[in-house]
């Protein structure tokens, strides 16, 4: 049985809910960083500000996906999470600009961070529920326009509140402007109802029908040359294996914190990477131990197994996606100082040359995503055109060009023309990554799958953390550009790695 083809407005219908989810992930990429240096943040300490955030969301995302591979009820599989993640993250975007102190501000981003994830990542498996692998990638690509749309708003909202609406973009010391608080409260509102217009005017199919549709799946798959995509085992794997590798995990953890703490440096981001791959040993250990007693129905054991049985395709991708998303990473933490810095000359955050920097940045920010939204669908034809893999290669080498070029552009008009480089980039990265990836993914393990490739895009996320604020610091002398030179130049290294990546749906076809 396969999978019915969907209108465009049911496709529009089941993407629009990604709208308030961009819409309060923007304000947070354009602002955040601004808030917490009006709270007295210093310029190397601001990536470890960023960090608990995605460390949750690597623990989040795979639950949640593992949790709505086995929910069904009232509101259908994946919508439940949608609407939870929605809510959560509405209060949290009321809450942050409000923040009087530094360590709430963060502690603020770490909740709406993790609402976020709580609501995109069902998302991204509900395109693999209901479209057949024909209608993916347009899928993606309707997401990817809507997400640009939201952003382009978000972006923006608080220039608009300024030179629009005569509202204050400056405060007193400790203080968030008007501007930027009115926009959180706007996109509070714009998250919570954009979610719930998808979940009340879409569908979900039954975990029934969508075992049929699986089955035609692999009986169409079945003609496929061996080894041309990995396919998921129910063996699991075992706990020799898990006890063994979380033993040398947790060993190489320890012993580089040591190191680097007696002999080296160390600082909160570099301690907190290096934490992180001891207990990545350690959960391998506890999953090891929970397989000897043969609780194997476990969540833990259950994600642990479904990581180290990723699929060919999937473990291609992850490579790509680790230096995407650094680079993407890399220029959400430091656009605000590099351009208030480096173009506009301003360090006083509370001088109104540093604030019309810093509004610039997310004008800026809307660009690049208004530009995603506009080429969403022109990638779509590309890439039937010719290739999904030649199309994101390209477009990330445009991306890497975008970013590094702020180093030499000294009029801040100019970078409204990087901004179309990265633009190009960022419509690529939330489509094709994922279009490719669903096609060698089998159908009951959608969401979990989804949640382990955020893996992907969280890791990179912690390692820009840990490690950029000790970059700017020591080696790039405060100076916030060279970090974003480091995100050209990972960009263009994720461009070299998509040409070994396997597409199934094309080898299918």
């Amino acid at each position: 049985m396969k999978k019915p083809r969907l209108s465009f407005w049911q496709i529009w219908n089941m993407s629009f809910g990604f709208l308030g989810i961009q819409f309060g992930f923007a304000l947070q990429n354009a602002n955040v960083s601004r808030i917490f240096e009006t709270l007295g943040a210093k310029i190397d300490a601001i990536p470890i500000l960023w960090i608990a955030a995605p460390i949750t969301g690597l623990i989040v995302q795979p639950i949640i996906g593992h949790m709505s591979d086995k929910t069904w009820g009232r509101l259908g599989r994946r919508r439940p999470y949608f609407l939870s993640g929605a809510i959560l993250a509405s209060i949290a975007l009321f809450i942050m600009p409000n923040s009087p102190l530094l360590w709430v501000a963060a502690g603020m981003l770490w909740i709406m961070d993790t609402s976020i994830n709580i609501s995109m990542e069902p998302f991204r498996a509900f395109v693999g529920d209901m479209l057949s692998s024909e209608q993916r990638t347009t899928g993606f690509a309707m997401q990817s326009f809507f997400i640009g749309i939201g952003a382009v708003v978000a972006s923006a909202l608080p220039y608009i509140m300024t030179n629009w609406f005569g509202i204050s973009n400056i405060a007193p010391e400790g203080m968030i402007p008007e501007s930027v608080k009115l926009s959180f409260y706007i996109g509070g509102i714009v998250f919570f109802l954009a979610v719930l217009w998808t979940v009340i005017s879409s569908k979900e199919y039954s975990p029934e029908e969508l075992k049929k549709f699986s089955e035609e799946a692999d009986s169409r798959s079945s003609s496929l040359p061996a080894g041309s995509f990995g396919h998921y085992e129910e063996n699991p794997i075992v706990r020799s294996k898990f006890l063994k590798n979380g033993l040398i995990w947790t060993i190489i953890g320890a012993a580089l914190f040591v190191i680097f703490y007696f002999f080296i440096y160390i600082d909160y981001g570099i301690g907190v990477f290096f934490g992180g791959i001891a207990a990545f040993g350690l959960l391998q250990m506890v999953a090891g131990l929970m397989s000897k007693q043969k609780r194997t129905s476990s969540g833990l054991v259950i994600v642990m197994n479904d990581l180290f049985k990723m699929p060919k395709t999937m473990v291609q991708l992850a490579y790509v996606q680790f230096f995407s998303w650094f680079a993407l990473f890399a220029m959400w933490i430091y656009t605000t100082p590099a351009v208030t810095h480096h173009i506009y000359g301003a360090t006083d955050t509370q001088s109104a040359l540093y604030n019309e920097g810093a509004n610039w940045v997310g004008v800026l920010m809307s660009v690049y995503n208004g530009f995603a939204a506009a080429m969403a669908f022109l990638l779509v034809w590309l890439a039937k055109k010719t290739s999904r893999k030649s199309v994101h290669a390209i477009s990330l080498i445009c991306g890497g060009f975008g970013l590094a070029s702020f180093y030499i552009i000294k009029n801040p008009n100019l970078l409204l023309i990087s901004e179309l480089g990265i633009g190009l980039a960022w419509a690529s990265i939330l489509a094709m990554p994922y279009a490719i990836l669903t096609g060698s993914l089998p159908a009951n393990k959608m969401g979990v799958y989804m949640g382990i490739f955020n893996f992907f895009i969280v890791i990179p996320q912690i390692t820009a953390a840990a490690i950029l604020g000790f970059f700017v610091k020591h080696l790039f002398g405060d100076e916030a550009i060279y970090a974003l030179l480091l995100g050209g130049a990972s960009f263009i290294l994720a461009a070299l790695l998509v040409i070994n990546v396997d597409d199934v749906d094309e080898a299918k076809s």
